[in-house]
């Protein structure tokens, strides 16, 4: 059976990610930062259908904290076989008002977090000569954002590491690959005026926001396929061709 480190796993897209990987048998150990609560109701909701997975609290934009996580999960099922990496925050603004603060911590969250948890878990990847890593990017990575800068540019960070990281870890038969979604019905998104997503969904050649069950879909599809690597995905329903 192989294990499954998903960061930011408590909602939204991760949410979806992590309960379904549990449900198709994967060991799973999800994590979370700043809502407990939510990561405890995913367990015990796992847990009433006879579903066990672990939780696990850390800062992944601190290397020490990511450091104790990947020893827990290695404790608790051995080496890492799949790293989705997936914590993230997104925030809404002009650029001349982004503080130094702001941009750090965007790019330690989205970006430096990528970075630490996927150097702690290749040890047993590169040792086993297997494994998978995904990135969960964002279509902004791929085209920008206005008002999203530190977003935009912190998921074309992601963007790169997968393509440079895929060439380097392909000859130890470690896949790297990036997902790069479009809008997604998630808590995120809540800021997104209604008028706005209108505006999307009528510029979406498939006429929808898109759902977490699309991107656990294409997650599943490239855990289990062999051949796919250093690729940027965009589940977008069109709306960037």
């Amino acid at each position: 059976m192989k294990t499954v480190l998903i960061t930011g796993g408590s909602r939204g897209i991760g949410k979806c990610i992590a309960e379904n990987l549990a449900r198709d048998g994967y060991n799973v150990v999800l994590n979370y930062n700043k809502s407990e609560k939510q990561a405890k109701q995913i367990q015990k909701d796992l847990k009433e259908q006879g579903i066990l997975i672990e939780i696990y609290k850390a800062d992944v934009s601190k290397r020490e904290e990511v450091k104790k996580m990947v020893k827990f999960s290695n404790s608790k099922f051995g080496n890492v076989d799949i790293l989705i990496n997936n914590a993230g925050i997104a925030k809404l603004e002009m650029f001349n008002d982004i503080t130094d603060e702001e941009w750090n911590e965007m790019l330690s969250t989205n970006l430096n977090s990528v970075f630490y948890c996927t150097q702690e878990v290749l040890p047993g990847m590169i040792h086993n000569k297997n494994g998978c890593i995904i990135n969960i990017s964002s279509i902004w990575g791929l085209v920008g954002a206005s008002c999203e800068v530190a977003y935009s540019v912190s998921k074309a960070g992601i963007n790169g590491m997968t393509k440079a990281l895929a060439k380097e870890l392909g000859p130890s038969n470690i896949r790297v690959n990036s997902i790069a979604p479009g809008v997604i019905d998630t808590e995120m998104n809540n800021n997104i005026d209604n008028a706005i997503k209108e505006e999307i969904k009528n510029e979406t050649p498939l006429g929808r926001i898109g759902r977490p069950i699309d991107i656990y879909r294409c997650v599943k599809w490239l855990i289990e396929d062999e051949f796919t690597t250093g690729q940027i995905i965009s589940p977008n329903g069109g709306y960037v061709i």
